[in-house]
């Protein structure tokens, strides 16, 4: 196996398997009990080419705000793990998107730094039964917890199923840019000499 982690985690709230291989084909297999996490979720894979297993159990009956979270956690953990010593990667990723009406733009930093910034609106509080601003909480955690620097930004957009759709594409496409390997690259891409 390449480039790849496996987290497990387990809370009173929720119970979270999840695997990553950077290096993979766009191959998903999810069960989260969030449908729409779900979706954005094989989004996610088949844009970055990555592999991607996740199977959680979370106390749904309250509401989808822990599930989303901790697989957020669990994905962030496993993007540091898989990327590893960051010898040979390209860093940055940027990435601007459109879907339908939508226009998002996405740009990352592999920088060991945890900064999150979110300039998205959205014109509905939810998505079928999905609380949008569950989109950021989902974004945070995985910052935090790979120790990247992401922006997220909405050019326009009218219609909120688009909104979350065009930001988890444009993430996917964005990190699969900054986890790829450049064959100029010696050593890591930091005048520190570290990341």
């Amino acid at each position: 196996m390449g480039r790849s982690a496996e987290i497990a985690r387990k809370t009173l709230e929720t119970d979270i398997r999840l695997s990553l291989e950077l290096d993979g084909d766009g191959a998903c297999t999810v069960q989260t009990g969030v449908g729409f996490l779900d979706h954005m979720l094989t989004l996610f894979a088949r844009h970055g080419l990555f592999d991607l297993e996740v199977t959680a159990t979370g106390d749904l009956e309250v509401d989808g705000h822990h599930t989303v979270e901790d697989i957020g956690i669990c994905l962030g953990q496993a993007l540091g793990e898989a990327v590893g010593d960051k010898v040979g990667i390209r860093r940055y990723g940027s990435q601007s998107l459109p879907m339908e009406e939508t226009l998002v733009t996405v740009a990352v930093d592999l920088s060991g730094r945890s900064w999150f910034v979110q300039d998205v609106s959205y014109p509905t509080e939810k998505i079928g039964d999905f609380d949008t601003q569950l989109v950021e909480v989902f974004w945070q955690s995985v910052t935090a917890n790979a120790r990247i620097n992401l922006h997220q930004i909405l050019h326009h957009g009218e219609n909120s199923h688009h909104i979350a759709e065009a930001l988890f594409k444009a993430t996917a496409r964005a990190l699969r840019d900054a986890v790829s390997i450049d064959p100029r690259q010696q050593g890591v891409p930091s005048s520190k000499g570290s990341l």
